[in-house]
């Protein structure tokens, strides 16, 4: 087996590969694949879903780890299988080229949750198995530069998509294929990579009780307060994510090769943040990184509502939006991942962490089917308010903006006490001393300290002013930090 340093490397290695396979089979270019085969807004709802829906096979992951000693011998197999799920439904037009277009999106409809179904399952076995294996000092610093490294990767492969698509000479059909065979070969490289991860024994619950096991992390009320916010924020986000592509494909009348550069861009902000994000996250906590990070997630929603159907401007209105939209989906992910390793004891952790995944999965994938049929029904339907157009797309994204902004609130109910304020973040972004934020605006300091102390028990607020007056009274001694 590895020793710790070269399997931390290893981990950054597969994580490139898991992201090359992810791009190619799950990128925009499978929107296009299925609009070719006559995809109606229901159909991009039900493969938008299938992400989240299938999120509940965690549940299952997780009963069944407390009952093995190991989960090396589980994982590897599903996963390989996951990998090589969605290559039939490439091969169609050489095994079956008499199947009709409608028979074949039902086809990657049923693959595509097959291979969520595999996902997902295999997801609390995994990441448990780190969870117990990666030192938790350090954890969200790590987590991060693995994710800067993923994201660069994410953007190199998407952009090397989106030219072999446009200079290829391929219908997206065949071009899709190819995407997808490659996209397996990597996929299946990432998980032989974990044949050499030492991987401790798992840690089981003394009193294995079905009941038990399901419902500890619901009784937890720090977690607790994490599923409730995870589950807001699936449906505030679900109403208008899964319909993006679709949106700027079906609307401004972009090309895939633009919606694949679009979507490279949109990797950068968290290929370029995600390391400090990591950081930050490690030295105040996944609190305030997962507030800050959900305040700005309405951004991308503001920018489609106004887009023109003109696809040169809307792509270059589209990737700024797109940059900043990744940064705040690399402090979400870091955050979350953070919050479940570090939130969870050892024994039941696969099912802490589905408890804070799957839940929520199920709220989102239910209301991206719901979306989906909203736009098949309300086809056709437009308002005229200052003299623009405004169609169905945009009113699930006027709902959707509206959501995320009451989804910012409620992230301020999650419970970490031993998390600093979100102010000391923004501080910490901005270059601002802690001094100078208390001199000036003082309203604005104090608006921060009342919102974070909310939801907190009068032991948990006397302590994190005492941490706080301690801090403040060593800075003094010390001078500002600039």
């Amino acid at each position: 087996m590895w020793s710790l340093k070269t399997a931390q490397r290893a981990l950054i290695a597969a994580g490139c590969m898991a992201m090359i396979y992810t791009q190619f089979t799950m990128s925009p270019a499978t929107i296009e694949f299925a609009r070719s085969l006559g995809a109606t807004g229901l159909h991009i709802g039900i493969l938008g879903a299938l992400p989240t829906m299938m999120l509940f096979f965690q549940f299952l992951a997780a009963v069944v780890a407390n009952h093995l000693e190991y989960r090396r011998w589980l994982w590897l197999p599903i996963s390989i299988l996951q990998r090589l799920i969605l290559v039939p439904v490439a091969l169609v037009p050489w095994l079956y080229p008499s199947l009709s277009d409608t028979a074949w999106l039902w086809w990657l409809i049923v693959l595509t949750a097959l291979n969520h179904a595999l996902i997902h399952f295999t997801t609390p076995l995994w990441l448990s198995w780190l969870g117990d294996y990666l030192p938790h000092k350090g954890l969200n610093h790590y987590w991060g530069y693995r994710q800067v490294w993923m994201y660069w990767t994410g953007a190199l492969s998407l952009l090397g998509g989106a030219v072999f698509l446009a200079e290829s000479g391929y219908g997206i059909q065949v071009g899709f294929a190819w995407l997808v065979g490659v996209g397996a070969i990597f996929g299946v490289f990432d998980i032989l990579f974990y044949l050499k991860i030492e991987e401790p024994p798992v840690a089981k619950v003394k009193e294995p009780k079905l009941k038990k096991v399901l419902m500890t992390p619901f009784l937890d009320p720090n977690f607790r307060s994490y599923i409730s916010f995870t589950c807001f924020w699936h449906f505030a986000a679900m109403l208008g994510a899964p319909f993006i592509s679709y949106y700027l494909l079906e609307y401004t009348g972009m090309d895939v090769f633009r919606l694949l550069l679009l979507w490279t861009c949109a990797w950068l902000g968290g290929a370029v943040f995600s390391k400090r994000l990591g950081s930050m996250a490690d030295h105040y906590g996944n609190r305030p990184v997962l507030i800050l990070c959900t305040a700005f997630k309405s951004t991308n929603m503001i920018g489609l509502l106004f887009l023109p159907q003109d696809p040169t401007i809307a792509f270059w209105i589209m990737v700024p939006v797109f940059i900043v939209d990744s940064l705040l989906n690399a402090g979400i992910a870091i955050a979350n991942n953070g919050f479940m390793l570090k939130n969870s004891p050892s024994e039941n952790r696969t099912m802490y962490i589905a408890a804070g995944t799957a839940l929520a999965g199920l709220v989102g994938g239910i209301t991206s089917i719901l979306a989906g049929g909203f736009l098949v029904i309300s086809s056709g339907w437009s308002v005229t308010i200052f003299g623009r157009d405004f169609n169905n797309f945009h009113l699930i994204f006027a709902i959707s903006l509206v959501m995320r902004l009451v989804a910012a609130f409620y992230a301020r109910s999650v419970r970490e006490p031993d998390s600093h304020w979100t102010a000391q973040v923004i501080m910490k972004l901005v270059g601002v001393t802690p001094f100078r934020m208390m001199r000036f605006p003082v309203g604005l300091y104090r608006s921060f300290k009342t919102d974070e102390l909310k939801g907190l028990s009068r032991r948990e607020k006397r302590d994190r002013n005492r941490q706080e007056k301690a801090k403040l009274t060593q800075n003094a001694g010390s001078g500002p930090v600039e």
